[in-house]
């Protein structure tokens, strides 16, 4: 790798999220990030500038592979065409380096801790550290699930951020923790009307992703809002199981 690629290497990782350089030599450059604690191996197939992508930790190489199915070539390997493409697959996966647990609640810890220990506030401390715990972590939550959806409602495509809301599957009042408060897969990103049905228990998810709706929500009032014909998220991990299968505990009790 001469060393005009190892440039192209570098500013395609600097601008997609992953601006700390851990190694670069003729071989490869390993490319890692202040925001999260991913590492993307980067080296080259000659004689052309086709470009294998190592990612680490395995958990964010699977994820990835759900995303950009048509980029796999191996179990540990994606490749990319050129620097363009190179740069997409950096942006992909620094967006869900941000987002996988526990990088959430790490940020959210880190943020909570400065902000209580610069308050000024005259209430109580436990009412304030209330306040700031679910401001900030709402706030976080929602980054994390633009990030991990690519800014676009989970079963729609649409990507007008004012339009989107960070829906729940087990309500932030039921979660046992934080972490699971902030986990990216206790939810979904939906517009505000899939949200409200979402919220309401009036609409859920099958395992495989598939839409759900309430009988109350019948197939004139779909059509109504856009919503006729087969639904169904754009993809769905393993993860999402437990927390779809207590919202869809909630929504047959609901139903019954």
């Amino acid at each position: 790798m001469n060393s005009l690629e190892r440039t192209l290497i570098l500013k395609a990782g600097y601008d997609h999220g992953w601006e700390v350089v851990v190694e670069e030599s003729t071989e490869r450059v390993v490319l890692a990030s202040a925001l999260h604690r991913a590492r993307a191996t980067v080296t080259n197939f000659p004689p052309s500038s086709f470009w294998l992508v190592t990612i680490i930790p395995p958990t964010l190489h699977r994820e990835l592979s759900r995303v950009l199915p048509g980029w796999v070539l191996t179990d540990e390997t994606f490749g990319a065409e050129d620097e363009r493409d190179l740069g997409y697959l950096l942006n992909q996966c620094a967006q869900l380096a941000r987002a996988l647990p526990d990088e959430p609640y790490r940020r959210f810890a880190k943020a909570v801790a400065e902000e209580l220990a610069s308050s000024t506030a005259t209430t109580s401390a436990t009412e304030v550290e209330r306040l700031v715990r679910q401001r900030v972590g709402q706030n976080i939550y929602r980054e994390s699930l633009m990030d991990y959806w690519g800014g676009a409602c989970a079963v729609t495509g649409i990507g007008i951020p004012a339009l989107l809301r960070a829906s729940h599957a087990k309500p932030w009042a039921e979660c046992s923790s934080d972490a699971e408060r902030l986990n990216v897969f206790n939810g979904f990103l939906l517009c505000a009307h899939l949200d409200a049905l979402f919220d309401r228990h009036l609409m859920t998810f099958s395992e495989s992703g598939d839409v759900i709706f309430a009988p109350a929500i019948s197939s004139t009032v779909r059509e109504s809002l856009g919503l006729a014909g087969n639904l169904r998220l754009r993809r769905i991990a393993p993860e999402h199981g437990p927390f779809l299968q207590f919202h869809r505990l909630t929504f047959q009790r609901q139903i019954a």
